[in-house]
């Protein structure tokens, strides 16, 4: 059984950063197998609810800042206006889901706080907080900056004290992202400042400036296996991916009903004619005939589609794949804000 101090700073990156949200599974499997025993001191949980709101508020805060300054690229590029109003409208709903964003944080900081307070809250005694003074009177780490660091000396005698009340075979850890404070002043910052480093050790007291490191320490396959399988959760496609293949079906959808024309044209169904041909025709059908200049144009721009799908994405297609490509480009483009069915090219 490991007994293990995670430090305020650990706990609000749990919720605050992604790459970090991913050991809560891991950390609230062990904790529920039983193999490790959280020491709380009361600081760390006042500390953590003292600033769980600034991290819910930068979470949501942040989405939209960076939402408004991709909108403000959208609307000064020279694209069309028909795709800037769909990616506009896209992030525009992004924007009105924020509160979800933000609402996932604040998901796994109540997560955090029933963690926290779940296990026995250690008091400060007031000899760690007359030690922890004394380290700030003589300038000594945790309190060797310029800055008030009193709550990270009491926090820090407070592990060293029910380290020593342990038993003889108990082992105990004490984990920080902190290592402007708790690490090496020169050399490497994953070991602890020399004015602490006298209460850590290989075996019995072990430190650690990574949750993921000490999860692995206490139980590796358990964590090796739980981030695994969480790598498979699948990520929603970028929008820039989600519009490349818009386009893409579109020009795929557009090449194959040109290619149908290109047979009327051939089996003589079709006929080519002048614009004055045309406009002297009356009740004319789009499908009997075709203006010679556009059908210039229609060639070229077949063309360069052929080249841009390449000669393994042009057909001709089955029913099932014509089915597939139409079927796709219409889900892509209603996920965009159109109707659905709209195939228009």
């Amino acid at each position: 059984m490991f007994n293990v101090l995670i430090d305020t700073c650990i706990w609000l990156d749990l919720a605050d950063k992604p790459q970090q949200t991913a050991l809560m599974a891991p950390l609230e499997g062990i904790l529920a197998y039983g193999g490790i025993n959280l020491l709380v001191p009361r600081i760390v949980l006042e500390e953590f609810k003292k600033n769980r709101g600034r991290v819910a508020e930068k979470s949501n805060k942040g989405l939209n800042t960076h939402l408004n300054l991709v909108k403000d690229a959208v609307r000064r590029s020279k694209d069309d206006k028909r795709k800037k109003d769909r990616i506009l409208a896209y992030l525009g709903d992004l924007g009105r889901k924020g509160a979800e964003v933000g609402g996932s944080a604040k998901k796994t900081l109540d997560r955090i706080q029933e963690i926290l307070e779940a296990f026995p809250i250690i008091e400060t005694s007031d000899a760690a907080k007359i030690k922890a003074a004394d380290r700030a009177l003589q300038r000594k780490g945790p309190c060797h900056q310029d800055k008030n660091s009193m709550a990270d000396a009491l926090i820090i005698e407070t592990y060293f004290e029910t380290v020593k009340a342990g038993a003889p075979r108990e082992r105990f850890a004490f984990v920080t992202h902190n290592k402007h404070d708790y690490g090496a002043v020169a050399g490497d910052d994953r070991l602890p400042h020399a004015d602490i480093a006298s209460g850590f050790s290989k075996i019995r007291s072990m430190y650690f400036t990574n949750l993921n490191s000490c999860l692995h320490k206490i139980n590796p396959e358990f964590v090796s296996e739980i981030l695994y399988m969480d790598s498979f959760e699948e990520e929603p496609r970028p929008l820039s991916e989600v519009m490349w293949w818009i386009d893409r079906l579109t020009t795929q959808v557009w090449h194959n009903r040109h290619k149908g024309r290109e047979y009327l044209i051939n089996q003589g169904r079709t006929k080519i004619v002048t614009r004055a041909e045309w406009g002297a025709t009356p009740g004319r059908n789009t499908g009997d005939m075709i203006v010679d200049d556009i059908w210039k144009g229609a060639l070229k721009a077949a063309k360069e589609a052929e080249k841009e799908l390449g000669t393994n994405n042009i057909g001709p297609y089955s029913d099932f794949e014509w089915g597939m490509i139409s079927g796709k480009l219409s889900a892509l483009r209603w996920a965009m804000g159109d109707d659905w069915d709209n195939l228009d090219t």
